[in-house]
């Protein structure tokens, strides 16, 4: 079978989390059946309640079809999920590290330095993530794929601050990243009017409280927020500990 345009990857990052998990069931528990590859696309029968019809096209996992109440409605349902992951594994076995999946940024718990090549790459994967978050211009009709893509690119951001040890280095990293999100927002023309990106700061502030608490020295990175007009004030709790300090 040929390995379509699309990842393992990427539909972790572009796929909620509730609907990845359940596509993982599926296809942990065999329900990908009849699968077939066709030019430039690909189809199965998912068995859920009852033997669904699955289309989806090789260059992007939520281009195609499903026969079931979402599907019905334009919506990416877990079987379009399940076939997707059923072509890009081909029907191998998952491994941990394929489940996991992050949708929110959290602290590792773990301190350390980056050497300088992963400092690179870091930074270089940072760059890629933010990408995703872009202005907005198109018709209505695109609306839904934008909003996605903030969402990917938030997801792919939360993946690399999860796995970053805590230090000062990674504290200025992560302040380095706010600041040019909140350019986005504030002159960039992205529209947040979800609050996906939003959001994605406020719990990312949050982690860098939690690098303070393990290690106080994350503080000297959080100084060159003074005297910055932001969106939103996400700042203010880190502003407030230089205070103390």
């Amino acid at each position: 079978m040929n390995k379509p345009d699309f990842t393992l990857e990427k539909i972790k990052y572009s796929t909620d989390s509730p609907t990845f998990q359940k596509a993982i069931k599926l296809y942990e528990s065999g329900k990908v059946t009849q699968v077939e590859e066709h030019i430039r696309s690909y189809t199965a029968v998912v068995i859920g309640t009852e033997p669904y019809h699955v289309f989806v096209e090789d260059r992007r996992h939520d281009y195609g079809h499903c026969d079931c109440y979402l599907g019905q409605r334009d919506v990416l349902c877990k079987h379009m999920v399940a076939l997707a992951i059923y072509v890009v594994k081909n029907g191998e076995p998952l491994t941990e590290e394929d489940k996991k999946q992050f949708t929110a940024p959290i602290c590792s718990g773990k301190t350390g330095i980056l050497n300088d090549s992963v400092l690179h790459e870091t930074k270089k994967a940072i760059s890629k993530a933010v990408s995703y978050i872009k202005p907005y211009n198109g018709p209505s009709r695109t609306w839904f794929y934008y909003q996605n893509s903030l969402s990917e690119g938030c997801n792919r951001l939360s993946t690399i601050i999860s796995i970053l040890p805590v230090s000062e280095q990674s504290a200025s990293l992560i302040v380095d990243l706010l600041l040019r999100l909140d350019k986005k927002l504030s002159i960039g023309g992205v529209d947040d009017s979800e609050g996906t990106v939003g959001e994605f700061m406020e719990k990312t502030v949050e982690v860098l409280l939690d690098f303070y608490k393990l290690d106080q020295n994350c503080i000297r990175s959080f100084k060159k927020l003074k005297n910055r007009e932001t969106c939103f004030d996400w700042e203010k709790p880190l502003l407030d500990l230089t205070r103390l300090n």
